[in-house]
């Protein structure tokens, strides 16, 4: 009974309604939706937004990278130039030692005993020839006066030569004594840090061809970075140095890429090798920190002589199709553009692009997911969207 008393409740409501729907002149749509209120209106699809970057050519140097390794620029075996016994080492393992250093003492008493004999040798040249050229003088004097005869002054002359010759000689024997007394104090030819003590006091050693590698020096505030750089590269750079332009040469160590060091391209060796195609390359790089010792690996990269006017499009914007690279792109109309695009050496945030785009192409990098082919969008600038933040934040 109640149910039939809620049911003619309710159609006595929509009957009501009906009644002031016709007396207004209002058209009704249905008896449910006159019940149910005022049906919606069916609306269009909102437009895309997306975000979108004009393409433009920048001005960037073009990096190569290559592998290589340090070398010393100053390399010194020390080896003995007189025989002896090793009467003292002079430095520690591993110490840094300056051009001129002692670094061996060779057993100096022979060689000084040898520097004794020529200086008296020489004195003894020297009065020699003071007494033959009195002589000389004498007979030139008198065989004037026909009291000397020719022979017994050829034979003073040839006295007074002899002696100069034997002055002479005994000038070169003093000489080499003391070079020997010198070579007997082994020094440092170069600065850089000396190796170990390969033979050590009290030992004897020879001199020649034969002679032991005493220790090693090699340079550390400057060294070598070696690598091969294929032809072109060179060729550019060959041609970019004839006309004053430098490629600079950035480079990494292969254990610690958070360290950089700026040096300079060096030389080229003189041929290419054809196994290769590519030709060794030296940059020299100076060792600011000290951590640089010969023998390490390192990542070089290698510059460009001048800078090239390339495009450069954002990571955000490139999609993958299999094999291939595409971006998105806005026409004059809004509507989207599928681009095909191929892309070479990674900058920073993005590629340079190789073919595909023109400058002034409009590039989609935000909203790619809302957007296909032959859809109207609404664009806006990324500059725009970059000042809205701004001026967002600053309030």
């Amino acid at each position: 009974m109640s149910s039939t008393k809620a049911y003619l409740k309710r159609h006595t409501a929509v009957a009501a309604l009906l009644a002031t729907a016709l007396i207004g002149g209002v058209s009704v749509y249905h008896l449910d939706d006159a019940y149910a209120g005022e049906a919606p209106q069916a609306s269009a699809p909102a437009t895309p937004e997306v975000v979108v970057s004009t393409i433009e050519p920048e001005a960037l140097r073009q990096w190569s990278e290559f592998s290589g390794r340090l070398t010393a620029v100053d390399y010194v075996e020390i080896r003995p130039r007189v025989g002896g016994t090793i009467h003292e080492v002079a430095f520690e393992d591993g110490d840094y030692v300056n051009k001129g250093d002692l670094l061996f003492v060779i057993d100096p008493r022979p060689f000084e005993a040898a520097v004794a004999r020529a200086e008296a040798q020489l004195a003894s040249a020297r009065s020699q020839l003071v007494l033959s050229e009195a002589e000389l003088k004498r007979a030139a004097e008198l065989v004037e006066s026909s009291f000397v005869s020719k022979s017994a002054y050829d034979k003073r002359k040839n006295d007074f030569d002899v002696a100069q010759a034997t002055l002479t000689s005994a000038e070169a024997e003093l000489t080499t004594a003391k070079l020997n007394l010198d070579y007997a104090h082994v020094t440092a030819p170069v600065s850089g840090v000396v190796s170990r003590a390969e033979i050590t006091e009290g030992n004897v050693i020879e001199a020649g061809v034969s002679a032991p590698v005493l220790t090693t020096i090699v340079s550390n505030d400057k060294l070598y970075a070696e690598f091969n750089v294929d032809e072109r590269t060179y060729v550019n750079a060959k041609r970019q140095g004839s006309k004053g332009g430098k490629m600079p040469v950035i480079m990494s160590l292969a254990g610690d890429a958070s360290v950089s060091y700026e040096g300079e391209l060096y030389s080229f060796d003189n041929k290419l090798d054809l196994r290769s195609g590519t030709i060794r390359a030296r940059a020299v790089f100076e060792n600011t920190d000290g951590a640089l010792t010969p023998g390490m690996f390192a990542e070089i990269r290698l510059g460009s002589p001048t800078k090239e006017d390339v495009l450069v499009v954002s990571d955000k914007a490139i999609g993958t199709d299999q094999d291939k690279k595409f971006v998105y792109t806005v026409n004059d109309d809004n509507v989207v553009e599928y681009r095909e695009v191929k892309l070479g050496r990674a900058v920073s945030g993005g590629r340079v692009v190789l073919t595909g785009l023109q400058p002034g192409d409009r590039v989609i990098i935000n909203g790619l997911q809302r957007v296909r082919p032959n859809v109207t969008v609404a664009a806006r600038s990324d500059d725009a969207v970059v000042q809205t933040a701004s001026a967002a934040q600053s309030r």
